[in-house]
């Protein structure tokens, strides 16, 4: 096939333009094209009254002689290309007299794509998942948010299908990914019962209620291909001899005998981090974030950046990312943004608070909201250990905690009043979303002198770019810390602990992804290097 990008037509063009594009860009007739699939959508909305879409296009013609001719007559327009083979190829396959079986310890995205990849090869992975099943972990969600009733091993952070569950369900990412991993990671959610769009759009997101069904069916995948998936049970120990993992103990007083271990605990499991710092595995500090979440009307959103295309179909909720480099030397950025979504409540220790944002598919909230965070380095605010971070998110979480009343109802402030640096006295016209509830206070005393400082600043920045953003209305609810994971579980080009072998740190967790689709794909390059590992394939 031939791929051709960079196909730009009106917002509300006519399905024939789309053919007619092509035709006038590879200049033949319609009789020669046998066939065209849209391998992405995205769109061009700078111009707010002029909004292009933009289509890659793979191609099939009725002569594939004249595939060839046209490829070379195009050999210099870098927007014509043969189609490449995104299709997943298996590094290898179990021996039939298996005698080890892999353990991978955790199953949100990047535990759950990693133990799919080695089953599909054979390997009969052990999944080890300290929380609960997707369905029973709802239930324990929702009932923390409805009752105040924290479950601290079955939450947002833990159980089956991780922290992605509940969010946006974005499936996008930034990560370069030239061997086509995150095409199997969108192929086996489809496979899933995701929606086909997300093989196309240029943000595909699925929303949790989805997300709990096709976790379901990848987890039934797994066991028929005899892997084992443990819930409600901890690894509370890693047996280490010789610097090489030789097992795991697990809270239940049991020991699983195993060479291999995937670690893909989430960016929340603080005590497995403890663990695993106690018993030597070379672990270092690393950059994150710390802030709060905005809300403002989604249709305030949605005006700012689409105008008069507000409400169309294709663009559905306008979403956003924004970045502001402050006087005090600090980044401020919008991170994780939820479109037609609500602020949780995402903590997983007692006596703490902290948030996080979901969306359901169809992002029909009345509110839009994301974290607004100041980038923190460890040189500079938590030196001096690599487990210092955690030690700050948790003061933060108990400090929110204490101003929310001490009850795990947020502090929040308008707006207005936190720009002004006055007390809040009552709410505007955006409504929080947040459960179990806020109380409005001073966010001034939620966060260190310079992160304040900097988000003050930039929210009035941000106003230029989104009109309305630094509205007196609007929402903040504190606090947002768990933007990434404040520790590196450093590996070697065998995607190994650089000090433990049979180690694999992976994902989120380990400070290798930041968010659904690049924790999948950091799962399966991890998958590949435990079986190739197992099968002495260098």
């Amino acid at each position: 096939m031939i791929r051709l990008t960079e196909i730009k037509l009106p917002l509300n063009h006519a399905p024939k333009d789309l053919t007619t594009a092509i035709t006038t860009k590879l200049k033949i007739s319609a009789e020669q094209m046998a066939s065209f699939v849209m391998f992405k959508r995205g769109y061009d909305a700078r111009n707010k009254r002029n909004i292009q879409l933009i289509y890659t296009l793979d191609i099939t013609l009725t002569d594939s002689d004249l595939t060839h001719d046209l490829l070379v007559q195009f050999e210099s327009d870098n927007h014509v290309k043969s189609t490449p083979d995104t299709s997943y190829k298996y590094v290898g396959a179990a021996p039939k007299d298996l005698t080890e079986r892999p353990v991978v310890i955790g199953f949100g995205p990047c535990g759950l794509l990693a133990a799919l990849t080695l089953a599909q090869m054979g390997f009969k992975p052990i999944i080890i998942e300290r929380g609960n099943e997707v369905r029973q972990r709802t239930k324990d969600t929702f009932g923390f948010w409805r009752q105040r009733k924290l479950n601290t091993e079955s939450n947002v952070q833990f159980g089956e299908g991780g922290a992605g569950t509940f969010s946006d369900g974005k499936l996008y990412s930034q990560v370069k990914d030239p061997n086509h991993y995150g095409r199997k990671v969108m192929t086996e959610f489809v496979k899933a019962g995701a929606p086909d769009e997300i093989l196309f759009v240029s943000k595909p997101h699925i929303g949790t209620y989805k997300l709990v069904t096709m976790v379901e069916k990848m987890r039934a995948e797994i066991i028929e291909l005899g892997g084992e998936v443990r819930f409600a049970t901890r690894v509370d120990d890693l047996h280490i001899t010789d610097s090489k993992v030789t097992g795991v103990t697990l809270n239940t007083g049991e020991t699983l005998k195993t060479n291999h271990v995937v670690l893909a605990v989430g960016h929340s499991a603080r005590d497995t981090f403890e663990m695993i710092h106690d018993k030597g595995v070379y672990v270092e500090a690393k950059p994150f974030s710390i802030g709060f979440r905005i809300e403002h009307k989604q249709s305030t959103i949605d005006k700012a950046r689409f105008g008069d295309n507000a409400g169309n179909e294709i663009l559905g909720a306008a979403d956003y990312k924004l970045v502001h480099h402050c006087k005090n030397g600090r980044s401020v950025y919008s991170f994780c943004m939820c479109p037609g979504g609500t602020v949780v409540a995402a903590a997983s220790e007692e006596g703490r608070v902290v948030t996080n944002g979901m969306s359901q598919y169809s992002r029909n909230e009345r509110n839009a909201n994301s974290a607004i965070v100041v980038g923190i380095d460890p040189e500079r605010d938590y030196p001096n250990h690599p487990l210092a971070g955690i030690d700050l998110q948790r003061q933060l979480e108990t400090l929110a905690f204490e101003l929310g009343g001490k009850d795990y109802s947020a502090p929040a402030q308008t707006i207005g009043d936190f720009l002004k640096g006055k007390p809040d006295s009552e709410l505007g016209d955006v409504k929080p979303s947040y459960t179990p509830g806020i109380t409005l206070t001073d966010l001034s005393k939620a966060l260190p002198d310079f992160a304040v400082d900097a988000i003050r600043e930039a929210i009035p920045a941000f106003n230029k770019k989104i009109q309305g953003f630094s509205s007196d209305d609007g929402l903040l609810t504190g606090v947002e810390t768990r933007t990434s994971s404040p520790i590196s579980i450093k590996r070697n080009k065998e995607f190994q602990s650089i000090n433990t072998k049979g180690l694999f740190p992976a994902g989120e967790g380990a400070g290798y992804a930041g968010g659904i689709l690049s924790a999948g794909i950091d799962g399966i390059k991890v998958a590949e290097a435990v079986a190739k590992s197992m099968l002495n394939i260098e």
